[in-house]
């Protein structure tokens, strides 16, 4: 492999362990606390420990991890609460984008938000969740990138640093949730309504935002207080 083929890889496989890592602390399987240690991230991922060290420093200045002292990399503090607030900015946001997506879309993009809607209502009738999960991530990016607000999307892929996509279709309630608030966001951009895509949007990421914290809070309580890693493996 060649010095420029490894400047290419690298980087790919530090985003995956860190998008790993994310999604681990969101869903409350690495609960607050729980160390986190390199070699054993690498072995979960089949990487080597170089990648994983760097993603786990990105980690840290994002705010998920903690280096302490003689013990390495922890789990930062993280409660409901503060996914409900990381949730709350987010729909902030989200609705803004959404209001601009509706004064912009033309019937061709129009068709295309449609279609995977279409998409995304099949994929949860097959209990399908990975095609779900990414039919919903490409929803939301269309609406995104029909804004045209290059600084306010950038905004928001900051904030959605904290939002894992990988899991959510195993949280009780979201996949009929999700159907079903596109649905309505999906009129109001039809009918041209932006005040409604707007507000559809905010509860739409609110509502999100509850299942996630609620999911989080259950898991978290049932697990209980010990030190122990409830492993890297699972979401």
């Amino acid at each position: 492999m060649t010095m420029n083929e490894r400047k290419r890889v690298r980087p790919q496989l530090s985003d995956e362990a860190s998008s790993y890592v994310r999604a681990l602390i969101m869903s409350g399987s690495l609960r607050p606390g729980t160390q986190v240690r390199p070699e054993v991230l690498a072995e979960a991922l089949q990487i080597s420990t170089t990648p994983v060290r760097e993603a786990l420093q990105s980690l840290r200045v994002e705010g998920f991890l903690e280096l302490v002292p003689r013990k390495g990399f922890q789990v930062a503090p993280l409660t409901g609460k503060d996914i409900r607030d990381i949730f709350k900015v987010q729909a902030l946001i989200g609705g803004e984008l959404a209001a601009r997506a509706t004064h912009n879309a033309t019937d061709k993009d129009l068709a295309e938000l449609e279609a995977l809607h279409h998409e995304l209502i099949a994929a949860a009738a097959r209990h399908d969740d990975a095609l779900l999960e990414e039919k919903n991530h490409a929803f939301h990016r269309e609406i995104n990138l029909l804004a045209d607000s290059r600084k306010i999307i950038w905004a928001m892929g900051l904030v959605s640093r904290y939002v894992p996509r990988r899991f959510y279709s195993s949280i009780e309630g979201w996949p009929r949730a999700t159907v079903d608030d596109h649905s309505k966001l999906l009129e109001a951009i039809r009918s041209k309504d932006a005040a409604t895509a707007r507000a559809e949007m905010e509860e739409h990421l609110m509502h999100s935002g509850e299942l996630l914290a609620a999911h989080f809070d259950e898991r978290v309580a049932a697990e209980g207080t010990s030190d122990e890693s409830p492993g890297l493996a699972r979401v």
